[in-house]
């Protein structure tokens, strides 16, 4: 079921809000510096620093001698996970905010952990009515844009295991019908894109599409994301045209 379009709480203390973005920046960038979480999140350098000595004080994060930050034990990721996360992130960030200026929506983009996808970076539009940054979220994955894209890489049998019933970590996880799913997954693989029509959140659309390694496997997925509203079926031709190029992009950054 379509969830509602994720807008900031009007109660969230800017302090709560800013730490949490800076664990879900070190999460995946690994480490960060005082003056470059002050540039994320467009604070200054002593309210950044503020920030990650209390991240430290929780064990959220660590100080190296060379005063950088990285993850602390209650973030703490396999070192090549945050290794290949990082350079993923760091060679799209360009294609993505060409992505942004020419088409003036919001790009996104994601990756696949077990039955969930995460969004590891987000670049907004200018317009004033506009999809927000879902930098951090996670979504299920046969519910999302990116997910479709990422779970059309796996063969029926890999499916059928994924979603095995009686692999629940969580009981009231809601399982897709793998029927349905599988005849949405062989559209995506026909057509090589994945179009969302409020599938994730009421009066969100998107568009998504793979993103490459050297040998072709699909490593992460690139998704569009814009209000409903402005959305015309019109728009899809160019829409794959532009995230697609933008995708190759990636690739040859990687």
């Amino acid at each position: 079921m379509a969830k509602p379009m994720k807008t900031p709480p009007a109660y969230a203390p800017n302090s709560v809000d800013h730490a949490l973005r800076l664990a879900q920046i070190l999460q995946i960038d690994g480490a960060i510096t005082v003056s470059a979480a002050a540039e994320r999140l467009g604070v200054a350098r002593s309210t950044a620093h503020r920030l990650l000595t209390a991240l430290v004080y929780r064990d959220f994060a660590v100080q190296d001698e060379d005063r950088t930050y990285r993850v602390g034990p209650v973030l703490a990721l396999a070192e090549r996970a945050q290794s290949d996360v990082g350079a993923l992130r760091a060679a799209a960030l360009g294609p993505m905010r060409a992505l942004v200026d020419r088409i003036d929506e919001t790009a996104n983009l994601s990756i696949r952990t077990g039955r969930n996808v995460r969004f590891i970076a987000s670049v907004e539009c200018a317009q004033a009515l506009r999809v927000g940054s879902r930098e951090g979220m996670v979504f299920p994955a046969h519910q999302a844009t990116g997910g479709l894209v990422a779970l059309a890489a796996l063969s029926d049998e890999e499916l059928e295991l994924l979603y095995a019933a009686d692999d629940r970590s969580d009981p009231a996880e809601e399982l897709p019908d793998l029927a349905k799913l599988r005849r949405e997954l062989g559209s995506v693989r026909h057509s090589g894109v994945a179009l969302n029509l409020e599938r994730t959140e009421r009066g969100v659309v998107a568009v998504g599409c793979p993103v490459r390694d050297r040998a072709g496997a699909t490593t992460a997925a690139l998704s569009i994301s814009m209000p409903s509203v402005r959305y015309s079926p019109k728009q899809v031709k160019p829409l794959i045209a532009a995230i697609t190029a933008a995708a190759d992009a990636i690739t040859r950054a990687l």
